[in-house]
């Protein structure tokens, strides 16, 4: 699972969740894998992401040094910044771990890259 995928998830779907985002990520297993860098394309990207959950991946990715814990208002200026979003978002791939729902604590596993979002028909 790229990290740019994390920022999406959200729990919202179980019963009685009300924001369920962002979920605690944790990292049991990840491997880089290189990309070619587009900064247009992680610009365009940057007004769909959540900040917070954003700088939180980095913490956990232990690229937190990399990350600014408050968006800067001219990203799309700082090519050095926009490099390591890309790296943070697109070149880190969490092979196993867990996300975790804020509200219930209900964990979904990852496993072979793939987080396993789908709920119990109580849940529901």
């Amino acid at each position: 699972m790229k990290l740019s995928t994390y920022n999406f998830l959200t729990s919202m779907a179980i019963k009685g969740v009300k924001v369920g985002f962002p979920l605690k990520l944790t990292i049991s297993k990840k491997e880089l894998v290189e990309t070619e860098f587009n900064p247009t394309f992680v610009e365009r990207l940057l007004p769909k992401l959540d900040w917070s959950a954003v700088y939180g991946a980095a913490q956990v990715a232990e690229l937190a040094e990399d990350i600014p814990a408050v968006q800067p208002e001219s990203i799309a200026d700082n090519e050095e910044l926009l490099q390591k979003l890309h790296h943070l978002l697109f070149e880190i791939d969490v092979l196993e771990g867990q996300l975790e729902c804020p509200e219930t604590g209900r964990i979904f596993p990852i496993t072979d890259g793939i987080p396993n979002m789908l709920l119990n028909e109580d849940e529901v």
